[in-house]
């Protein structure tokens, strides 16, 4: 399949493909005339990546999954399944924070803000400055670090 048919199919543009190509999460052969083709099973591998984006992984998250993937084959539901497994943890935990920012979102979103006067985690004199960037009250989950953010 040619770039154009790729992006066409999986609904990712051009330059997203090239990009997932250098970071080695897809492959693609090149035509005597230098031009990219892509084997089927390249549209299972970036509906994988969109589905993993969803979830919340990083980049080098999908690229260990697809690490873990067949290369030269289409992987079957059997490695699409033993992959997913390893995500259910991490989107419970995901649920349970965002059900707790619901709950409280009517008195508070998390963000350690100075200016709500009835604030539960009124944060004078900003000592909260020292826990890190953000909304340092989200739950964990919700609030990723600066590795967690690619």
């Amino acid at each position: 399949m040619t770039v154009s048919e790729v992006a066409d199919r999986s609904g990712f543009a051009p330059s997203a493909l090239r990009f997932y190509e250098r970071r080695g999460l897809i492959d693609a052969e090149r035509t005597a005339g230098g031009q990219r083709r892509y084997h089927r099973d390249v549209l299972r591998r970036l509906a994988f990546i969109a589905a993993a984006r969803h979830v919340g992984l990083t980049l080098e998250e999908i690229a260990e999954a697809l690490g873990q993937l067949p290369r030269g084959r289409t992987p079957t539901k059997a490695d699409w399944t033993r992959i997913s497994r390893r995500w259910q943890s991490r989107l419970d935990a995901e649920i349970q924070a965002l059900e707790a920012l619901r709950d409280g979102l009517d008195s508070c979103i998390g963000c350690g803000c100075l200016s709500l006067q009835r604030c539960r985690i009124s944060n004078p004199g900003d000592v909260v400055a020292s826990r890190g960037t953000g909304a340092v009250f989200l739950p964990g989950p919700l609030h990723p670090t600066a590795d967690q953010t690619t």
